[in-house]
């Protein structure tokens, strides 16, 4: 073994293993792409992808840490999203939640593309 050598095994990594998956249909209705990070809040993802949101509230994506989903103009998938872990508190993104994930205070994105209400 040399300094610093990390010696892993060879077998293939689970992943969210024994996590509850939820099944989600999406599509980009606008005119760019549009990609989305392993654990950006599924929930408060760009209003252009169209998807049933209440069934995301909480979720990110089930991809290994730093990989991306994108989708082109058009474009449908079928997607799988687990719950966060931990504590479940839920900041930045579009502040739709800022602070401990509460299915009550589920407030709908604005769906009008560009506008910041606050």
């Amino acid at each position: 073994m040399k300094p610093g050598e990390i010696i892993v095994k060879k077998s293939e990594i689970t992943i969210n293993k024994g996590k509850e998956k939820t099944k989600i249909n999406v599509k980009n209705t606008g005119d760019r792409p549009i990609q989305v990070g392993s654990h950006y809040h599924f929930y408060e993802v760009n209003p252009a992808l169209a998807f049933d949101r209440d069934d995301a509230y909480g979720k990110h994506l089930d991809i290994p840490a730093g990989a991306a989903v994108r989708f082109e103009p058009g474009d449908e998938k079928t997607i799988y999203l687990v719950r966060y872990a931990g504590r479940q508190h839920i900041y930045g993104f579009h502040g739709l939640v800022d602070g401990p994930i509460d299915t009550s205070k589920v407030m709908p994105p604005n769906v009008e593309e560009g506008s910041e209400d606050k």
